[in-house]
């Protein structure tokens, strides 16, 4: 049996304006939003590994990640 990658939703807000298009580039990341300005919502399908890489250089405040609900 092979292990299927996860899905996951995550929500990082910024100090500043937040990298959205470094982010949307990153391999595995897809729905990207933005809320309130400085809050970005995603999905990140399996390793969070080129989200985390997105992120560098800019002042993270918070991170929040759950498991995507699948529908249907």
């Amino acid at each position: 049996m092979i292990d299927e990658p996860e899905k996951r939703t995550v929500e990082v807000s910024f100090v500043g304006a937040p990298p959205v298009q470094q982010i949307a580039r990153a391999s595995g990341v897809s729905r990207v939003e933005i809320l309130d300005g400085r809050l970005v919502r995603c999905v990140i399908y399996g390793s969070f590994q080129p989200f985390l890489e997105a992120l560098h250089g800019h002042e993270v405040i918070s991170l929040k990640s759950s498991d995507l609900i699948q529908e249907g």
